[in-house]
């Protein structure tokens, strides 16, 4: 199971009842955070999300309202007691601008990493977090930003039969379900000795800021969870959001409707978006699975069968 917190759905300025773009995520006890807005920490302080576990952290672009809560939080995980790495990944630009924050930090208890605008699939090799299949994807906006599709693999189930037929020991079964290989006296056993067909994982999709480009529907296809930027709600603010290359509710509706996702959750409301709910129907009448995000919404993501 995959827990989510939406810590912030606010774009460009915080509000009193809304921070600046943050989504949380916990699997299985380690922590990854989708951008760092202002109020990142408040919020996750509010929401008891922990600091030590965070392994990775993936940066969209680098206006203030996804970054600037950076050089405030890396300094308190390092005051939580972590000392394992810690790894940052961002748009063209993210090691320059990890450089600069570093000038505002004299010292951190733990190594950061920086991978700069990965253009291939890559996981993190650290235990939990290796289960994690991460791609990204360029945008249209007025800076360099990437979206990130994150696949959360799932092991095959195991097979008794085929466990028999290899004459695997059954003390060795359950070892094989959580590892590649076991060697058991002058033998190595593998994995696909005891287990049967892959199963699907669980597929996070996370776009913002942009306009709706031909390439989305692909890249979310089938996305288990959509979080998408909804920075305008009224129909007729299209031009504002042609303008500064940011999306409306149906366009975002479109978007999972073409990509056949499960769910969307929409996020970074325009300051001048006092109550996103009210606007709610422009993209449930293109897409009837729509979530409207608030601060502090919590979701859960788990495996179909």
């Amino acid at each position: 199971m995959i827990d989510l917190i939406l810590l912030g759905c606010g774009g460009n300025v915080p509000m009193p009842n809304r921070f600046l773009s943050s989504l949380f995520i916990n699997y299985k006890g380690r922590k990854i955070l989708i951008d760092c807005g202002e109020g990142t920490q408040v919020a996750m302080k509010k929401n008891n999300c922990g600091f030590k576990g965070i392994d990775l952290i993936l940066i969209t672009h680098l206006h203030g309202d996804h970054i600037i809560g950076l050089i405030g939080l890396l300094q308190t995980i390092g005051n939580s007691g972590k000392t394992d790495d810690l790894t940052i990944v961002g748009p063209t630009g993210i090691i320059e601008a990890m450089n600069a924050i570093k000038v505002l930090i004299e010292y951190l208890p733990y190594r950061v990493y920086v991978i700069e605008n990965p253009r291939e699939k890559f996981s993190l090799e650290k235990d939990i977090i290796s289960d994690i299949e991460i791609s990204t994807i360029d945008l249209d906006h007025s800076t360099e930003c990437i979206g990130y599709s994150l696949y959360f693999k799932r092991r095959a189930k195991f097979d008794r039969e085929k466990a028999l037929d290899n004459e695997v020991p059954q003390k060795l079964w359950k070892k094989l379900q959580e590892n590649d290989t076991v060697v058991y006296g002058d033998k190595t056993y593998h994995s696909d000795m005891v287990l049967g067909d892959e199963r699907r994982g669980i597929k996070l999709s996370f776009i913002t800021d942009t306009r709706p480009i031909f390439e989305i529907p692909k890249f979310i296809y089938e996305s288990d969870l959509f979080v998408c930027e909804g920075m305008y709600g009224d129909d007729l603010d299209i031009s504002k959001a042609v303008k500064n290359k940011h999306m409306t509710f149906r366009e975002a509706a479109n978007l999972a409707n073409n990509g056949k996702v499960d769910k969307l959750l929409l996020t970074h409301f325009s300051p001048s978006l006092e109550e996103p709910k009210e606007f709610a129907q422009n993209a449930t009448k293109f897409f009837k699975n729509t979530i409207i995000g608030e601060d502090g919404l919590s979701l859960n993501l788990s495996y179909k069968d």
